[in-house]
């Protein structure tokens, strides 16, 4: 199960190590409720390597605003605290299933 990341919580899952994806979404976005259970899916197969979890813009200023976000869904792929890779938009499993994969190395 993907994690809930807010505002208020996001540093604490940094401060683990392990690379973090992070699913910017809201509840009336149509491309963000396709690619939810792909993240929900990527979040078990890799539970005991990456933090994955999703942070709702409508709960959460903070986040968003402090990673530029303005189009969602965005998903953001970081490492050691930088961000490496994003997508922006709808996308397939496998795209995303790619990019974390690229997280591991």
């Amino acid at each position: 199960m993907a994690l809930n990341i807010k505002d208020d919580n996001f540093e604490a899952i940094l401060a683990e190590g392990k690379p973090v994806v992070l699913d910017f979404w809201a509840t009336w976005c149509g491309p963000c409720k396709q690619i939810a259970p792909y993240i929900e899916e990527l979040a078990e197969e890799y539970k005991d390597q990456v933090n994955i979890g999703k942070c709702d813009v409508d709960d959460n200023a903070d986040l968003p605003a402090q990673y530029g976000v303005r189009n969602i869904p965005t998903v953001l792929f970081i490492k050691n605290g930088e961000v490496v890779d994003k997508q922006v938009g709808a996308t397939t499993k496998a795209a995303l299933q790619a990019k974390v994969e690229a997280l591991l190395k």
